[in-house]
């Protein structure tokens, strides 16, 4: 089961030897990622780190929490993610009964979705400590690279309410700290962060903001999920721990929190004020991105844990702890893809192309043309649309098999016949294209030919072993010494 508080999951994690205690005194300037980048680039993605001297800090730092296949199941609550899913498809896409016996199979279903709506509390760990004056040096907030704006808060849950229909959206969005009572925040132009302070400006209205580091397992991660802007993260995480995410009503703003959270920054941002600069921010890419403007917010108070632990990321040239984020979300949303394209059979999308620079997809081909069917379809789901280079393979291919995609890409595509190119909207942090947020993208066909697709010759058999003789090998394989 996901665990109620940040503080748990790291005793658990020590239990299992995941988490390594680092004593040695660390600046929170730059030595800390230092020591997170080499440690997240072992095999495996390394061990959790708890810094426990940051220097000038009472505050320990925890780091690469998440960055592993391991780490992130537990968290999670699941050892095979696509069961979580299912749940989501389910919630989603409820078939309609058609008969009494099964409107009463859907009672315990329902049952859960209802046990699952977030609960508010009157008291909670996270406000033991009130500060009304706050100084946001306070917290040990790093600064990742060198040629860092400043320092960030790199992984909290970024926590807004629609200004028109009141509807929660929790985003894993960056924050800059620009002094000790105003922060900026990444809003990019697809999140729906972004669409809320829009809004806001359109209304004329400050946008409450609170920022929560911590809180149980599961949060940090539902923050980074691409959820339609209808589903409440929060309500996505009580599906996933079946049962509700407890909050807290804020303190001096309009806006409930995770009541197990470890800090919670509260405070506004003005739509009517001007956009500040934000960056240069070291990021997922591996290179900086460049300074743009964005909105200021206000901090109007911090409340904490008597002796909070401060959770911290980092992203960078990969890989790093993001590929076991990424990797959590295309393994959890392919039963929602499967459901809109049942001829998936698996997708990948590689932490090295900073999950939207690649998609390989393996589909059931089953008419001409099918593969670019596919690609387009999934052009137009969610954050799909982002993706820059589509690459369908046939359904033996092994997506996650690099060395395969590549064999089956070299083998199968003529880039004359079975390439196009489009255009459409692009991740803003891509800095390839001419325009921000709009270029070119990139659909390759690498599945066997068909005649009606303009192949003229005889496709050529892959090369395979007699299944007799390969039986015989395996019932001999441990004598052979091999």
């Amino acid at each position: 089961m996901p665990f109620k508080s940040l503080q748990e999951f790291v005793r658990e994690l020590e239990s299992r030897g995941e988490l390594v205690r680092i004593r040695e005194p660390l600046s929170p300037i730059l030595e800390i990622t230092e020591v997170i980048d080499r440690v997240s680039k072992m095999p495996g993605g390394g061990k959790a780190l708890l810094f426990e001297n940051v220097e000038g800090y009472d505050i320990p730092i925890v780091a690469n929490l998440y960055g592993s296949e391991k780490r992130i199941k537990l968290a999670l609550g699941y050892e095979n993610l696509e069961d979580i899913g299912w749940k989501l498809y389910r919630i989603l896409r409820p078939e309609v009964p058609q008969t009494f016996l099964e409107k009463l199979k859907r009672l315990p279903e329902l049952k859960k979705l209802n046990d699952a709506i977030p609960r508010v509390v009157k008291k909670a760990p996270v406000q033991e400590v009130v500060d009304r004056d706050p100084d946001l040096f306070f917290l040990p907030i790093p600064q990742c690279w060198p040629k860092d704006g400043g320092r960030y808060i790199t992984f909290g849950q970024v926590i807004t309410k629609d200004p028109e229909s009141g509807i929660r959206n929790v985003g894993l969005y960056r924050l800059q700290v620009l002094d000790g009572k105003h922060l900026a925040v990444h809003w990019q132009i697809h999140k729906d962060g972004n669409h809320h302070f829009w809004k806001a400006k359109r209304l004329g209205k400050r946008l409450e903001v609170a920022v929560a580091i911590g809180g149980e397992s599961p949060l940090p991660y539902v923050a980074s999920a691409p959820l339609p802007p209808e589903v409440d993260e929060y309500l996505f995480a009580g599906i996933v721990m079946e049962r509700p995410v407890e909050l807290v009503k804020g303190i001096t703003v309009d806006i409930e929190y995770p009541a197990n959270a470890e800090i919670v920054v509260e405070g506004y941002v003005d739509p009517r004020e001007e956009l500040v600069d934000e960056g240069p921010f070291g990021d997922h890419t591996g290179y900086y991105t460049p300074v743009d403007k964005y909105p200021r917010m206000h901090v109007t108070a911090i409340v904490r844990r008597r002796s909070p632990v401060y959770l911290h990321t980092i992203v960078g040239i990969p890989p790093q702890e993001d590929k076991y984020l990424g990797w959590a979300t295309e393994r959890i949303f392919l039963p929602l893809i499967k459901f809109n394209l049942p001829e998936v059979v698996d997708y990948h999308l590689p932490a090295e192309g900073g999950f939207h620079n690649f998609c390989f997809v393996s589909i059931k081909k089953r008419f001409p043309g099918h593969a670019f069917k596919v690609a387009y379809a999934l052009l137009g789901l969610g954050l799909m649309s982002l993706e820059k280079h589509i690459v369908v393979l046939d359904d033996w291919i092994n997506v996650q098999d690099m060395g395969e995609v590549l064999w089956a890409w070299g083998n199968n595509v003529d880039p004359a016949r079975d390439v196009q190119i489009l255009k459409g909207p692009i991740d803003v942090l891509d800095h390839a294209t001419n325009e921000v947020g709009f270029g070119g993208k990139m659909v390759i066909d690498a599945t066997t030919k068909w005649k009606e697709e303009g192949y003229t010759r005889e496709w050529p058999e892959v090369i395979r072993m007699d299944e007799e003789v390969k039986r015989k090998i395996d019932e001999l394989w441990e004598k052979l010494g091999l």
